[in-house]
């Protein structure tokens, strides 16, 4: 009987061409919250080869709501580690690199010189998830912001823009019930969202003049607390956009 490859649903939509494309990708997710854990979940689903993770926080109680990797086995481990483990479970060839740090303007060029060294071109003959070699570099074919600190988003945006990375950020997604008010546009044509208003504003300070970002068009809802609120539907449902957006445009 014919084996059948884990990925053979995915090959009979997008072709055998894209999936060699896709297995030999190389992607940074920054932030692996309610948005980027799932974004990492659809880019490990759809067959991604090399998969760079940067966050520093371990996984609260308070995130199991809405984030992919956050259950009560998994309270008080770091978020890199638990997403490293469950990707592996999905697709053992894959090469996983975790970051446990929080990205600043001091270390970014050295977490994306890391990322840019993680190997691809021997993947069928590795079993290891974090196999690495820093002798052999590729490139970095996508960015993923999915971060909440301005001052860090900023230092990415930077950095892909001035070395010409495909980068795509994400905008608001807490305070929000309509998922379906989701949009990936250019920065300078979006409305409503109070972080993306800090960031064209930022970004003209700095001669950005283009920034791929997914936004909701949906009005906040005001609950009167700092910390945003959340509900599971829709920053997964973000996370699952930009993995889209992503897949597509590398095939």
């Amino acid at each position: 009987m014919e084996e059948v490859n884990w990925l053979n649903r995915t090959e009979m939509l997008i072709g055998k061409e894209s999936i060699s494309k896709l297995h030999n990708s190389n992607i940074v997710v920054f932030g692996l919250g309610g948005v980027g854990s799932y974004v990492v979940e659809g880019l490990a689903r759809s067959g991604i080869g090399n998969i760079t993770l940067v966050d520093k926080d371990i996984v609260d109680i308070t995130n199991i709501n809405r984030q992919v990797i956050a259950d009560t086995e998994t309270i008080g481990k770091n978020k890199v580690d638990v997403e490293k483990s469950r990707i592996c479970k999905i697709n053992p060839s894959i090469n996983i690199l975790p970051i446990k740090e929080f990205l600043n303007k001091d270390n970014i060029e050295k977490i994306m010189k890391k990322a840019g060294n993680l190997v691809s071109d021997n993947l069928e003959n590795s079993l290891d998830c974090n196999y690495t070699n820093n002798n052999t570099t590729i490139r970095i074919d996508y960015v993923v912001d999915a971060i909440d600190t301005v001052s860090s988003k900023l230092e990415i945006i930077k950095y892909c823009y001035n070395n010409n990375i495909k980068i795509i950020s994400c905008m608001g997604t807490g305070n929000k019930l309509d998922a379906s008010k989701f949009e990936i546009t250019d920065i300078y044509k979006t409305s409503v969202c109070p972080l993306a208003k800090v960031i064209r504003k930022e970004l003209r300070k700095l001669n950005i003049n283009h920034l791929k970002v997914l936004y909701s068009k949906e009005e906040p809802i005001k609950t009167n607390m700092s910390t945003p609120a959340s509900i599971s539907f829709v920053p997964s449902v973000a996370g699952l956009l930009i993995a889209g957006e992503v897949i597509r445009e590398l095939m």
